[in-house]
C-alpha cells in the first residue's frame, strides 16, 4: 500500500522544539523527493522544506530557514522535520509530501498532523 503516515505533532510552547517524521511504505524511497507543507484553514497549502534524494539538496521557506531541519533516512524510508525555536505563527496541519518524476505514483500525500504552539 502507497502511503505516508506523519507523526509528532502536538501542543508546545513559543520556543519551544518538536520534531516530526514521517514513514513511507509501497513506493520507491529514494526515487522521490520529499517536502514538509503546512496548512491553516483559510488559506493555501504552503512548502515550508524539501530534501533531494540524497539528503544533500535541501531547501527552506524564508520564515523557518534557521529554525527548522529537514533531513531523511533512506535506509529507513523515513523523512524528519526538526522544529525548533517555534512560534505561534507556526501552528498548523504539517503535511508530508514524496514526488517523482520519474516513478509511480508521481505524488503521494500524508494525511497530516497538527501542529499547535501556544502558551
Amino acid at each position: 500500500q502507497v502511503q505516508l503516515v506523519e507523526s509528532g505533532g502536538g501542543l508546545v510552547q513559543p520556543g519551544g522544539s518538536l520534531r516530526l517524521s514521517c514513514a513511507a511504505s509501497g513506493f520507491t524511497f529514494t526515487s522521490y523527493v520529499l517536502s514538509w507543507y503546512r496548512q491553516v484553514p483559510g488559506k493555501e497549502r504552503e512548502l515550508v522544506a524539501h530534501i533531494g534524494w540524497s539528503g544533500d539538496a535541501t531547501s527552506y521557506d524564508p520564515s523557518v530557514k534557521g529554525r527548522f531541519t529537514i533531513s531523511r533516512d533512506n535506509a529507513k524510508s523515513m523523512v524528519y522535520l526538526q522544529m525548533n525555536s517555534l512560534k505561534p505563527e507556526d501552528t498548523a496541519v504539517y503535511y508530508c509530501n514524496a514526488r517523482s518524476d520519474s516513478s509511480l505514483p508521481r505524488e503521494v500525500w500524508g494525511q497530516g498532523t497538527q501542529v499547535t504552539v501556544s502558551s
